[in-house]
């Protein structure tokens, strides 16, 4: 099998009576999901759940096996190493790819090497951390069975000759403007997961683009939006759409599957955006009533941030961060705790700290009773 040649880009033959359709859907959902982000006060604390279930999702789709809760636990030192410890480091690596691509973006444009970087943080430390983390391959790769032939392969990549020029190519079409920002998003998304330019991470990269993208056309008022639900619940369709473009250079598949995609997952993050936020009028009256304090929406901010946590860390935290008397930022977690707020996962004993959750969030974020 002969290596890929990508397709030059702009795209100049779109089915646009099928694709203005759904441009027109997808478009609309996407400024109703927006228009709900941009009335959150600070989205980054209120939906870190949702940015922890992205990196669960998207790490997911590449077959690693760890939940939103177990995440949170691991990082709350209640999981020791073991095969699903490197899981959960991964997921965690991709929370921090996400939360530096979004430092990145509020003064920087995408480029190929903020793209390197974000997969260096993606690797480090991880399984493919021998595989040139932050470094575009420089070696012929192919996809296929386990211990296929590059002539048994079902995708061979473009020659490693080649791709810095391809590579340049679709950085100049990402900093560009085409007919709709997202066609756009869709064609930049697959012609990076067609170039395949490392030798690891690859599609983890394309779908953290994707918001990455999407806010710096000014679609989005946060870099939140998150594709890898829909795309893990329909992960064989995902994968032959993508192949299509390669095979028979079907974009025009690709392109309404990624606009359907876009309307489906816009209503299910306005549902659970909505849900999140009603918990956190809910929860803003519920701790002042519950503790009075002059800290209450310091300690909801941080409840929502880290809903899985040792009461000794979260209080260090509130102390560092805001000043609370180190007696009276445990104190006030312990009331949460004697309110039903909060809950017990592991009591203390001896110096080790009890570990508390906050289960109606963690519930939310995974979408079901799991506390």
């Amino acid at each position: 099998m002969q290596p890929y040649v990508p397709d030059a880009l702009p795209l100049t033959e779109l089915d646009y009576r099928l694709l203005l359709p759904l441009v027109g859907q997808a478009n609309a959902a996407l400024a109703r999901y927006d228009g709900l982000l941009a009335g959150i006060p600070n989205p980054a604390v209120m939906l870190s759940p949702l940015t922890t279930q992205e990196a669960v999702l998207s790490s997911k789709i590449e077959g690693t096996q760890a939940t939103v809760d177990e995440v949170l636990e691991q990082e709350a030192g209640l999981l020791k190493e073991g095969e699903k410890y490197k899981d959960i480091q991964e997921i965690s690596n991709y929370r921090k790819a996400l939360f530096a691509a979004r430092q990145h973006l509020e003064v920087y444009p995408i480029r190929l090497s903020f793209v390197r970087e974000l997969h260096r943080i993606l690797l480090d430390s991880v399984r493919g951390q021998d595989k040139t983390p932050g470094e575009f391959r420089r070696d012929q790769n192919w996809i296929g069975r386990p211990g296929c032939t590059i002539e048994q392969a079902t995708f061979v990549p473009p020659n490693p000759l080649q791709l810095p020029n391809f590579l340049k190519a679709w950085e100049q079409y990402l900093n560009s403007d085409d007919m709709d920002f997202l066609i756009q998003t869709a064609v930049v998304h697959a012609q990076f997961e067609l170039l395949h330019p490392f030798k690891d991470g690859n599609g983890r990269i394309g779908r953290i683009l994707i918001p990455l993208f999407l806010y710096q056309k000014r679609a989005l008022s946060q870099p939140m939006f998150y594709l890898s639900e829909y795309l893990e619940n329909h992960r064989d369709e995902y994968y032959q759409r993508l192949k299509a473009i390669s095979a028979s250079k079907d974009w025009n598949g690709w392109i309404a599957f990624f606009l359907r995609a876009t309307i489906e997952q816009a209503a299910q993050n306005i549902r659970r955006v909505e849900a999140i936020k009603a918990l956190y009028d809910e929860m803003k009256v519920a701790i002042q009533e519950t503790t009075h304090s002059q800290y209450s929406i310091h300690l909801l901010d941080a409840i929502f941030s880290k809903p899985i946590f040792r009461l000794s860390d979260l209080a260090h935290q509130l102390t560092a961060d805001f000043g609370i008397h180190d007696k009276t930022a445990p104190a006030l977690l312990r009331q949460l705790r004697d309110a039903g707020i909060l809950r017990e996962l592991q009591p203390g004993s001896g110096r080790r700290a009890a570990t508390l959750c906050f289960p109606r969030l963690v519930n939310l974020a995974e979408g079901k009773e799991v506390m």
